[in-house]
């Protein structure tokens, strides 16, 4: 079920208290592109954290960073070059460029990428009397067409018999043409190699706020495992994969698996998580069983040998693969939409972030309770200074009054504010509000750093 209020909420409050902002919005804006304001890096920051501890917490899994540019040979060999591709269409009427796949499925008929311009054209055309454009809402389309997702560069193209060169469309690439410099360095199978990076994908259409992108950032392991071990493994990590996301304020209510019934070119199994979005099911992470076709092909297009020796047989062999790709920024979306929430509180309602406090992009407010009274500043500047040191993630807030701090702080997600009165200055003690429960204690100000830190 579709929630469009609910999306238009999370849009706006993206916006108004600096998480996410329309890219290039001054010129226009410009479709598949956002930018990160100051909470939204935060809390980009803070998931990215959660995977890499989950993916550190492991003794055999190293980090790369690989670059995102590669040789074009790169594409060629891992079969994105001919295979990577949207199915895409044009309105006849208004000449807008849309994703027939997406057309087909908003009359319930399934199409995949796996299927030839022949295929999906003969499908669409069984349809196509009852397919509406969704811009101008007319009937009139031309012929499906097959376009690469893959976005290209002029680096280093200074000729004209020069390839194109490609951004990467994923960063898995990267992990797997540095597989034999992990050998080298000493990993030994079974091994996996983690990065976080951006990705860069040709959309014909992208839609749905942060969920389909031009621009976007992965979290992707490839693990390298025997192949005789390859079942267990591929269980094991969807387990574990299923199981991060409640560690980070998930619930389990709104996920689910979902099988892949035509597989790409380089798959041997894939399911997906997908979360429950205000727009519908989506995928947030893909766990695949790649076998060996990635090594293989790099084998053969580079020439370098990628084999590994089975020291318990004495034979040769390429491993094979499990992927585990996530999506940072609809892990993202998947967070605010989880977090978003609205109560009454005296009588009135507001707008609220439950973001586990490991997850929410400040952790601490301090407010002075007036901003004209210099004993009450110089206190809380005080004591923000000092919570600083050691949550690093503190705001500093003495705009309006105190119910509209507090109301500010919630749409931000912030599980504490602290508060600096008069009798602060008599007893040492300040006001701590609990964001959830919105009940307050009062705590001494030598105490406060233990008390947060427990209660966080």
């Amino acid at each position: 079920m579709t929630n469009n209020n609910l999306l238009e909420k999370i849009v706006s409050l993206c916006k108004r208290r600096g998480f996410i902002y329309p890219g290039s919005e001054i010129y226009g804006g410009f479709a598949g592109v956002y930018d990160y304001g100051p909470y939204g890096v935060l809390l980009r920051n803070n998931v990215a954290e959660t995977w890499t501890r989950a993916m550190a917490a492991h003794d055999n899994i190293n980090f790369i960073d690989s670059g995102i540019f590669t040789s074009p040979k790169v594409w060629e060999a891992s079969g994105h070059v001919s295979g990577f591709n949207d199915p895409l269409i044009a309105c006849l009427s208004c000449h807008s460029k849309l994703r027939a796949d997406h057309l087909l499925e908003s009359v319930g008929v399934s199409a995949d990428e796996k299927m030839s311009e022949k295929e999906l054209n003969k499908v669409f055309d069984a349809h196509r009397k009852k397919i509406k454009c969704p811009v101008c809402d007319k009937k009139s389309f031309g012929k499906v067409v097959k376009k690469t997702l893959m976005a290209t560069s002029t680096l280093g193209n200074l000729d004209e018999k020069d390839k194109d060169v490609y951004l990467r469309a994923e960063t898995a690439q990267g992990i797997f043409i540095n597989f034999k410099n992990f050998l080298d360095f000493g990993c030994s199978v079974p091994f996996g190699i983690a990065q976080v990076g951006k990705v860069f994908r040709n959309e014909i259409s992208p839609r749905q706020f942060m969920f389909r992108k031009r621009e976007f950032e992965q979290m992707e392991m490839q693990y390298f495992t025997y192949p005789r071990d390859v079942d267990v493994a591929y269980s094991a990590w969807k387990k574990e994969r299923m199981a991060y996301y409640e560690t980070i304020g998930i619930s389990a209510e709104h996920l689910r698996w979902k099988k892949h019934e035509r597989l790409v070119f380089y798959a041997k199994d894939a399911w997906d998580i997908e979360y429950s979005f205000p727009f519908g099911w989506g995928e947030i992470e893909g766990v695949h069983h790649r076998g060996d076709y990635d090594l293989k092909q790099h084998q053969k297009y580079s020439g370098v040998d990628f084999s590994v020796l089975d020291e318990g047989v004495g034979e040769k062999y390429i491993p094979y693969v499990v992927e585990t790709s996530a999506g940072l920024d609809r892990v993202i979306f998947a967070l605010l939409a989880e977090a978003y929430d609205e109560d009454k509180v005296g009588g009135e309602t507001r707008t609220v972030l439950r973001f586990l406090p490991r997850i929410a992009p400040i952790k601490v407010a301090v407010f002075p309770l007036l901003k004209n009274k210099p004993k009450l500043v110089s206190k809380a500047r005080d004591i923000y200074k000092t919570l600083k040191k050691d949550l690093l993630f503190v705001a500093f807030d003495d705009n309006g009054n105190i119910g509209k701090r507090y109301r500010r702080q919630d749409e931000i997600g912030t599980p504490y504010c602290v508060t600096v009165d008069f009798q602060t200055l008599e007893d040492d003690t300040v006001t701590v509000r609990d964001r959830d429960t919105v009940k307050q204690a009062r705590v001494k100000v030598g105490e406060l750093i233990d008390y947060i830190t427990k209660e966080l």
